[in-house]
């Protein structure tokens, strides 16, 4: 089981305390594009073709942002679905 594989199952089993460098990471190597936030704004954009995810760089990120972003990989087909 590589790196990746183990990050995603850990998220999948448990969304709680993720810090936003591990999502921004994973969203990164799975070839999304990431937009930093002008004028003070907290909120992070990942683009994959038309796919627009927007998350806060809060620490720790709230469980429904971990849980939509696995949803969001699991139907672009970039990871298994379980």
């Amino acid at each position: 089981m590589s790196k990746r594989e183990k990050i995603i199952q850990k998220l999948k089993s448990n969304p709680n305390n993720v810090r936003f460098e591990t999502i921004q990471g994973l969203l990164l190597y799975f070839g999304f594009k990431e937009r930093q936030p002008s004028s003070g704004s907290s909120h992070y954009t990942f683009v994959y073709n038309s796919t627009i995810i927007t998350i806060p760089k809060h620490r720790p990120l709230k469980r429904i942002y971990v849980k939509r972003v696995l949803e969001i990989l699991e139907e672009l087909g970039l990871i298994d679905k379980e």
